[in-house]
This record gives C-alpha cells, sequence and structure tokens, in this order.
C-alpha cells in the first residue's frame, strides 16, 4: 500500500531561501508527511525559480502585473494549485495579498512565516526588513518568527508555530534578519508544514 503523501505548492517572489530551507528539510526527512510538487513564482526573475529547477521541482510564472489585475492573477493561480491537486499552499516570501475569497477557498490550507512574534510587527505594510528595522526602533530585546494560517486579515490567522530569538546590541536590521531565518524561520517553518501535512492525511485517512 503506497503512504499517502500531502502534496505541498510553495508560492514565491524572490529568492527562495525558505523555499530551500523546506527543499532541505523534506530531503532530512524532516517532511516526511508532505511533498514539493510545485513552485509557483509572482516574478519570473526570482533566483527561488532556480532552485526549483536545479531540484527538478515543476514551476509556474504567474505575474500579476502580466495578468493585469488581481482577479484573473487569482484565477490562473487556482487553476494551477487544482491541476496539480495541491493539498497545502506555503507562502514563502510571497509579495502579492491574496482576496478574501481566495483565503476562504483554500481555509486552512495555506500557511505563511512572517519575522516576527505575531502579533507584533505585523499586518500590513510590515514585510521584510521593515519587520526588524520596526523591531529595533522600539527596541525589544527578543523577536523571532510566527508560522500562521493565512486568513483574509493580514497577518491574522491562527498562529501554528512560533520561535523566539534575541536581539543584540549592535544589531543592524541585515544581521538581524539573517539571524531570525536561521534560528527561527527556517527551523518553524519546516516543522509546521510537516505538523499540518500530517493532519491533511490524516484527515484522509478518516475519509477513506
Amino acid at each position: 500500500m503506497t503512504k499517502k503523501i500531502a502534496r505541498i505548492a510553495v508560492l514565491v517572489s524572490g529568492g527562495g531561501t525558505n523555499l530551500q530551507a523546506l527543499i532541505d528539510a523534506e530531503k532530512r526527512g524532516v517532511i516526511k508527511n508532505g511533498e514539493i510538487v510545485l513552485v509557483v513564482s509572482s516574478n519570473s526573475q526570482a533566483f527561488a525559480v532556480e532552485r526549483a529547477k536545479r531540484e527538478g521541482i515543476p514551476f509556474s510564472i504567474i505575474s500579476k502585473k502580466d495578468c493585469g489585475g488581481q482577479e484573473i492573477f487569482e484565477k490562473k493561480l487556482i487553476s494551477e494549485i487544482e491541476k496539480n491537486n495541491i493539498d497545502i499552499i506555503v507562502l514563502a516570501g510571497f509579495m502579492c495579498i491574496l482576496s478574501p475569497e481566495f483565503t476562504r477557498r483554500f481555509e486552512k490550507r495555506i500557511i505563511n512565516v512572517h519575522p516576527s512574534l505575531i502579533p507584533s510587527f505585523c499586518g500590513k505594510g510590515f514585510y521584510g526588513l521593515k519587520v526588524h528595522e520596526a523591531a529595533l526602533k522600539k527596541g525589544v530585546k527578543v523577536t523571532g518568527a510566527t508560522v500562521h494560517f493565512v486568513n483574509e486579515i493580514p497577518d491574522g490567522g491562527e498562529i501554528i508555530m512560533q520561535k523566539a530569538v534575541n536581539v543584540r546590541e549592535k544589531d543592524t536590521p541585515e544581521k538581524l534578519q539573517k539571524r531570525v531565518m536561521r534560528l527561527a524561520e527556517w527551523k518553524i517553518l519546516p516543522a509546521a508544514v510537516e505538523k499540518v501535512c500530517s493532519e491533511i492525511i490524516a484527515d484522509k485517512e478518516k475519509q477513506s
């Protein structure tokens, strides 16, 4: 009997460091109930696409600009997800906000990693280095990362996992960003993906 595996799509826009963390985690057996079967990039120049090519993972480029707007962009995204029988969507540096209609369609099936301890430094306008700049400006001593389900509110979905990271005295936003990635994001994102994949498989087995 073939073991059931949750089919994972990773949505990217840039360098793909979180995608690489997921690929490496799958190879190490950290992700054992899921398999990355699709990478979708909103940017044709994203290095994440090269990472997918290197690993032989099928990929698709869907640009909101080329689509001419949110509606057609999301229609194409939905078509790609459904055509590939995707069970879980992972946003890994995906720079497009998804509509409430989209998030409701895939309720409890989309997860995102955010570079702070939600509810701090999150929501509209908080992304990338801006999060770390805000944390340093506020003078917090501890920051971290959060993996959460995605709903219609930016960074507002149910929290799956969090990991704290100490802020150091001479930190710059760039230094802090790298430490949060290394010590938090790249640890809890694969762990959360495995957790959700195992729950999806358990549900499927109950239904079969």
